[in-house]
């Protein structure tokens, strides 16, 4: 009986040892969730960096704006790399998740593009206008619009307070159509002629389109930057965790700015 309890002992103390042996290397893979295009390829340029500190980036794409939020929340992510504050909280409120920024990375300005049209004056009235509908991205869209004067908005109406369709004094004669995000792009290619988009900057450069051939772009010496950083976001309470400062600690370096700057050529701004 002695014999047969130590060789259970025995067991169990390897099986401990295996168990803590997996959790230690467990601990040291971070896995982000990220849009393809910039976040997965700003993270693929700090893997190196990450690896010299003893941990593996995991980076797990995807290609809209729920599942990684959700990926997250449920912890089969660490983080993730995709979203703007406003866009957080938004969806937070939505779905009674409790997700925080961690760091802000950097700023895409929202382009208006056309396929036919070459100046942003002569947009016709009763023209297509296409917006992304989520909400946070709706603003943004409605207040670059309203930057343009292509449309008016009410005069107090902001990102902090938010604005939708339904908010509009003054559509200029256009039909504005709101669609999911990842879509504009796809439904621009397929619109009137005369038609224009208002594009979220990591869609755009994925439609291989350049920030240089936008008709107008937010001005980003203004509360868009801010405003609209893209951001590492990671449960509440994991904001100072060893895995979020050592993610933070790789991307918010002089080596990733000048990748940033030389790769996207003004489609994609470093702000820290």
């Amino acid at each position: 009986m002695k014999k047969i309890l130590s060789l259970i002992l025995s067991i169990t103390v390897v099986l401990a040892l295996v168990s803590g042996c997996g959790a230690k290397k467990d601990d040291k893979t971070i896995k982000v969730g990220a849009s393809s295009t910039p976040h997965a390829e700003i993270l693929e340029s700090v893997k190196e960096d990450l690896a010299k500190e003893g941990y593996t980036l995991d980076i797990v794409v995807y290609d809209d704006y729920v599942l990684p939020n959700k990926a997250l929340a449920d912890s089969t992510l660490d983080a993730n790399y995709f979203q703007h504050k406003p866009y957080l909280d938004s969806f937070n409120s939505q779905n009674g998740t409790n997700l925080v920024s961690a760091a802000s990375i950097h700023y895409e300005p929202f382009g208006i593009y056309s396929n036919d049209v070459k100046d942003i004056k002569d947009v016709k009235s009763g023209a297509t206008i296409i917006i992304p509908a989520d909400d946070s991205n709706e603003t943004r869209a409605l207040l670059l619009l309203a930057q343009e004067n292509l449309i008016k908005l009410p005069a107090d109406a902001s990102a902090a307070k938010g604005v939708t369709t339904l908010d509009i004094v003054d559509n200029g004669g256009f039909n504005i159509q709101t669609v999911q995000a990842d879509t504009v792009p796809a439904q621009l290619k397929n619109s009137d002629p005369g038609s224009i988009a208002v594009i979220n900057g990591n869609y755009a450069i994925g439609a291989g389109l350049k920030i240089s051939d936008a008709l107008a772009t937010e001005d980003a010496s203004g509360d868009a930057a801010k405003t609209y950083a893209n951001i590492i976001a990671v449960r509440s309470g994991d904001e100072s965790s060893e895995k979020t400062k050592a993610l933070i600690d790789a991307l918010k370096t002089d080596k990733v700015k000048k990748f940033i700057e030389e790769k996207y050529a003004g489609a994609v701004l470093p702000i820290f």
